[in-house]
């Protein structure tokens, strides 16, 4: 079995869900109708310094919500894909619009409606926080909960391997 940091080397693009990885999965709902949710800005940061180091950052999410194409789009993400009842079809166009292969792809989910996406991916890595049937199935789990820095945990894996992170004596932002 192969160790899933040997499987990073060849990632060029990320793919994330959205409430439960990139937030906590609270969804507050006012009265309006209007939901909020909360992420982590350290899993903001890497998104975009991922997305200025050539990335290719998507979201692909069966939510639906202004609020989750305004953070991602601040974030310098361009693909941000709600309102998903078919992930898997909306991953392939994903896929065919970046000419990438799956192995080329690290996915992050954290429930049942990932799992045909992280079993397609080359990595597949999840929130410490996952449902189980998610964290059995995952290459990588990371020691953060979703909205806690696990995207950021993920994404620095990948660039660090890549010599694309941080470096006191290169800081160009």
């Amino acid at each position: 079995m192969i160790n899933y940091k040997e499987k990073l080397g060849p990632i060029k693009a990320f793919v994330f869900d959205f409430d439960g990885v990139m937030t906590d999965g609270s969804v507050l709902t006012y009265a309006d109708g209007e939901t909020v949710r909360a992420g982590n800005i350290k899993d903001g940061f890497a998104v975009q310094y991922a997305v200025k180091k050539g990335y290719v950052v998507a979201v692909i999410s069966g939510a639906t919500s202004a609020s989750i194409d305004n953070r991602m789009h601040a974030l310098g993400v361009e693909q941000c894909y709600t309102g998903c009842g078919d992930k898997i079809k909306t991953y392939d166009k994903f896929l065919q619009l970046n000419n990438l292969r799956d192995e080329e792809v690290l996915c992050m989910g954290d429930d049942l409606p990932d799992y045909p996406l992280l079993q397609r991916a080359g990595v597949s890595a999840c929130p410490a926080d996952a449902a189980v049937e998610i964290r059995d199935m995952a290459d990588y789990v990371s020691h953060c909960n979703g909205g806690h820095g696990a995207v950021r945990d993920v994404i620095e894996q990948v660039m660090r391997l890549h010599g694309k992170w941080f470096h006191p004596d290169a800081v160009v932002w």
